[in-house]
């Protein structure tokens, strides 16, 4: 599945693996159900209500989509330890060469075992990844029944708040 990417991006969203179906059509977050579109929506990085063939006009908007691991699979879980952890080098080095000021993955459990972070938590995580911002999102998946559509809404529009705000005078620097 090839990223939806370009230097200097305000973020790049970074979900788990591509699931079976998102693989089979070749767009991110394709899987019926998956409320990734809908939640960028409510959370105001977009207008209107995309849809996973409208992933590469994710870049008019200043956003992109990558993966930790590119391998497809049925869930997640399906992953092992040393995928994951291979997957957090992969993004460290997509984060080196494109540059955004943010980068938000989208999976506690992942997050933890990629980045050997095993209490990190939802929201912005007080290390930065090669000089951009990282937040821990909670997954998208139709799956994840623990968040519902408000919860995740609100866990996205806390990310938006603060890119908005890093682009005005008195907003921080996403630079170390």
């Amino acid at each position: 599945m090839p990223d939806v990417i370009k230097p200097d991006l305000d973020v790049l969203f970074c979900g788990i693996n591509p699931g079976l179906w998102s693989a089979a059509v070749g767009h991110h977050f394709a899987r019926p159900g998956n409320r990734f579109w809908k939640v960028l929506q409510l959370a105001g990085f977009s207008s209107e209500l995309l849809g996973a063939e409208d992933d590469r006009r994710l870049l008019e908007l200043g956003v992109g989509v990558t993966n930790l691991v590119p391998r497809s699979s049925a869930a997640a879980a399906e992953l092992g330890r040393d995928e994951l952890r291979a997957g957090g080098r992969r993004l460290v080095r997509t984060v080196s060469r494109y540059r955004p000021r943010f980068v938000a993955v989208l999976g506690m459990g992942a997050f933890r075992t990629a980045f050997d972070r095993p209490r990190a938590t939802i929201g912005e995580q007080l290390e930065l990844l090669r000089g951009a911002r990282v937040w821990l999102l909670p997954n998208p998946s139709g799956l994840q029944a623990r968040y519902q559509l408000d919860d995740l809404a609100a866990a996205f529009a806390e990310l938006r708040a603060a890119v908005t705000e890093s682009r005005t005078p008195r907003g921080r620097s996403s630079q170390p």
